[in-house]
């Protein structure tokens, strides 16, 4: 396997304490709740980042230091409703800090959950990585939740909705059948083995 060690080096909750950027990173991000940390345990082999049950529980930017060598970066998700103005305005100059400053950013993978369409907030993000020139790949998560016979159909719900921004990688994703891991390791691994 491509990730063959794996570790949490730092947590970071203010703007422009981040660790020295190494050969780069990639990131993910996307509404609280859509699996991020379930996603990169998935492809790290084993559960290192925090599950947890309820919504917005990451409140910082938690860089993983992989094989040495390069940074996977979980960022706090966004669109929880029952977060303070101020907690939510917080995360925002955060993530906001990260995509502005942060060179060594190579990709961001927009996790979005692929049993509804899009939602606000994520075209929200979208527009804004587009507004910052952030490269980015989307990810529908939970798609083994989507019936077989349906599937095709909301795919093409979201990549009408991905058109209006652009020409966008989208990758079906499922922690439980691991549809679509290997296809986000070969372009992470396609990244740092330049």
């Amino acid at each position: 396997m491509f990730i063959k060690n794996v570790e949490l080096v730092d947590t970071v909750y203010n703007p422009g304490k981040y660790p020295p950027p190494l050969k780069g990173e990639v990131a993910f991000v996307g509404r609280s709740n859509v699996g991020k940390s379930t996603l990169l345990n998935t492809l790290f082999g084993r559960k290192i980042a925090f599950v947890s049950k309820h919504p917005g529980k990451t409140r910082s930017i938690n860089f993983y230091l992989v094989n040495s060598s390069f940074y996977m970066v979980d960022l706090p998700g966004y669109g929880y409703a029952r977060v303070s103005k101020a907690e939510k305005k917080r995360w925002k100059e955060l993530v906001e800090d990260y995509f502005k400053r942060r060179w060594s950013l190579k990709l961001v993978f927009l996790l979005i959950d692929g049993r509804i369409p899009p939602q606000e907030t994520d075209e929200m993000m979208i527009a804004w990585m587009k507004d910052l020139d952030v490269p980015f790949v989307v990810v529908l998560t939970k798609i083994d939740k989507v019936k077989r016979s349906e599937r095709a159909k909301i795919i093409n719900v979201h990549k009408s909705v991905l058109k209006k921004y652009g020409d966008y990688t989208l990758i079906p994703y499922s922690a439980i059948t691991k549809e679509g891991v290997d296809k986000i390791l070969e372009i992470i691994e396609t990244i740092f083995r330049k």
